[in-house]
């Protein structure tokens, strides 16, 4: 190991130990509950529940995935700061009727909410299953993300695999005993050293390079004026239309998203979560200048066979081993954080609506808890096995993801403002919106006429669900819709 790897991996040694110690201590004194493991007992004020979710937002992606896309395509990555930042804005309105739906009804997940707003067990279950289905190839991401960031960091001396299991030992260490609380704690160091490292590349990675941005900005107007129009580079596929239509799908999604409603009722109150949409939205400027590494490689780093490596072989090539750790210690962290709010998210649909018995079962809450903490270990090992051994074969279901838990918007927000809606007119919508998604994929039709094909199937899913409510009987009883719940608050 050379002497440049040596500081860089036991700097990165040290602050896995302090990501594990801060999320085990983050528990000490609480309730063994499953509402405190799930959604810390909605005890979660304006600044935690900012820096969790932001490191929902800012994950390994974000170092590997925005510098890679602005590599390869240019432009059209701007899609990622667009819909966060739109879908915040949708979130101000959406976050505090949820949760105070929630709170009413003491409901911990997407799928509670499903299941008592529709009385409809059955309906919980599918929509556990399907959020399950399409948030463990996110959690195999993010292990594959740790593993890139890790082994470039350490100038190979960690390899991919070494530093898969890396990351599920310390997520799964701190998640198993301190749950959602933990991801938050860890989120404040996550995004300390986030932020820092960002700083550094803005400074440092233009000046080294090209004596300033203005000098890099000018030669991407000279000799890449393909990456700042759309398509970009990337020929047909990502343009204009399917910009728009990927921002405004996502925006909706992302509301309902099983960890980012997570966040939502972990605050400890709607106003923490209206203050949260105000200032989230200035984090996602810090995307910049991960889209900027990345044009600046194109210069840097011409022939780079993997456009994900675009930050990384910058920071490699030019930074001191302290700083390169510093930046790898980041970004590893920034695929923990989420990897483990998604493995938290995941044991509360399966391990409370499925073996628990849902809201009405005879499950105590210490036996939900616990089942909820063994399918978190259980997938968090499906996502190991499937990042070590078959690195492509979850990943491709992630493309679908979006999509796919863009058709739960009727049953698990719509619903919630319209009281007509009926269970089984949700479920039809859900098999029709999903079987057009699964359709347009397996046929290669997405985008279709250069528009993202969820929102067709998500329209397709609207008016049936539509269709279907009007010519059957709600269910006896219901409970209060989002507005009445806010109003009566």
């Amino acid at each position: 190991m050379s002497g440049h790897a040596t500081v860089a991996v036991s700097l990165f040694a040290t602050a896995m130990l302090a990501t594990v110690a801060i999320g085990v201590l983050s528990a000490r004194g609480r309730a063994r509950s499953l509402s405190e493991w799930s959604i810390t007992e909605r005890g979660l004020g304006t600044l935690f529940v900012l820096v969790l979710m932001a490191g929902e937002s800012y994950t390994s992606f974000s170092f590997l995935g925005a510098a890679g896309w602005s590599y390869r395509y240019g432009i059209p990555i701007f899609y990622l700061i667009a819909y966060l930042s739109t879908g915040l804005a949708v979130a101000y309105l959406v976050a505090p009727a949820l949760w105070t739906y929630c709170a009413r009804h003491h409901l911990v997940s997407i799928a509670d909410i499903a299941e008592h707003r529709f009385r409809s067990r059955p309906l919980g279950i599918a929509v556990a299953l399907i959020c399950t289905i399409f948030l463990v190839p996110y959690v195999q991401l993010q292990i594959q993300g740790m593993g890139v960031v890790v082994n470039a960091m350490s100038y190979g001396a960690i390899n991919l695999k070494t530093a898969a299991v890396i990351s599920f030992i310390v997520a799964e260490t701190f998640i198993l005993t301190s749950g959602l609380r933990g991801s938050a704690w860890v989120s404040v160091l996550k995004d300390s050293l986030a932020v820092l490292s960002i700083a550094i590349l803005a400074i440092y990675i233009p000046w080294h390079y090209f004596h300033g941005p203005s000098e890099l900005l000018n030669r991407l107007v000279a000799e890449k004026p393909n990456w700042l129009t759309f398509p970009g580079a990337g020929g047909g596929t990502f343009g204009a239309s399917w910009f728009v239509s990927t921002i405004l799908l996502n925006a909706i999604t992302i509301c309902v998203f099983p960890t980012t409603v997570a966040g939502y009722l972990s605050a400890k109150s709607p106003n923490a979560l209206r203050r949260n949409s105000i200032l989230l939205p200035w984090y996602q400027v810090l995307l910049l200048i991960p889209i900027l590494i990345g044009a600046a490689a194109l210069f840097a780093a011409p022939a780079l066979k993997n456009p994900d490596l675009a930050l990384f072989t910058l920071v490699t090539d030019s930074l001191p081993s302290p700083i390169v750790a510093l930046i790898g210690t980041a970004g590893a962290l920034s695929a923990i954080v989420p990897m483990s709010v998604f493995l938290i998210a995941i044991g509360t649909l399966c391990g409370r609506t499925i073996l628990g018995g849902g809201l009405h079962g005879n499950a105590t809450d210490s036996r939900q808890r616990r089942a909820s903490q063994l399918i978190g270990l259980l997938v968090g090992l499906l996502a190991l096995g499937g990042a070590v051994l078959y690195p492509k074969l979850l990943v491709n279901l992630s493309v679908l993801s979006y999509e796919g838990i863009a058709q739960l918007v009727p049953a698990v927000l719509l619903g919630l403002y319209w009281r007509r809606l009926t269970a089984i007119g949700v479920g039809a919508g859900l098999l029709t919106g999903g079987a057009i998604v699964l359709l347009l994929h397996a046929t290669g039709y997405d985008p279709l006429f250069g528009v993202n094909g969820g929102l067709f199937a998500l329209a397709a899913n609207l008016a049936v669900a539509a269709a279907i409510s009007r010519q059957s009987e709600p269910a006896d009883n219901l409970p209060l819709t989002a507005r009445q719940a806010v109003n009566k608050a």
